[in-house]
């Protein structure tokens, strides 16, 4: 996950620092950063930094990142989300069980995987349960505080 989460870091410094047109060269820019990532993890890593291509002006398009604003809109739209759908949390051992009315499991786990904390390693969800796996060494009690970082409204639970 560490190597995710650098490489989350490289991805956004390269497309800021450079104007890169494709998926192909941005692939070139990691491996000279020392990356070795196939083209679906590249994919997936533009999805999760919400990467976006806008015209340069001229004849083509380059990758562009959200702004600020654009980035703390949409983390607050997973939040909603999150509170909208949840109903408790309870954990045991790197186990997190987070109970959903029926139907909301889903957008629950999408919001909570869209928050992108690292003490997450996955998440699998049904119709109104979702269970999270914590990293190693991480307690049920610190993911708890951390989502509360993140979704202060949980603090009222």
């Amino acid at each position: 996950m560490k190597e995710r989460i650098t490489r989350l870091k490289i991805i956004r410094r390269l497309i800021k620092n450079y104007r890169i047109e494709s998926q192909e060269e941005l692939l070139g820019y990691l491996q000279k950063e020392g990356f070795e990532v196939t083209q679906a993890t590249l994919s997936r890593d533009l999805k999760l930094l919400k990467v976006g291509k806008v015209s340069d002006g001229h004849a083509g398009y380059v990758y562009t990142l959200p702004d600020d604003d654009e980035r703390r809109e949409s983390e607050q739209i997973y939040v909603q989300d999150f509170l909208r759908g949840y109903v408790s949390i309870d954990y045991s051992g790197n186990i997190v069980v987070i109970k959903t009315f029926g139907g909301h499991a889903d957008s629950v786990s999408n919001a909570l995987d869209a928050l992108n904390l690292d003490e997450i390693l996955g998440t699998i969800a049904g119709d109104n349960c979702i269970f999270a796996c914590l990293k190693e060494g991480v307690s049920g009690e610190e993911f708890l505080q951390t989502l509360k970082l993140r979704i202060p409204e949980l603090e009222d639970e």
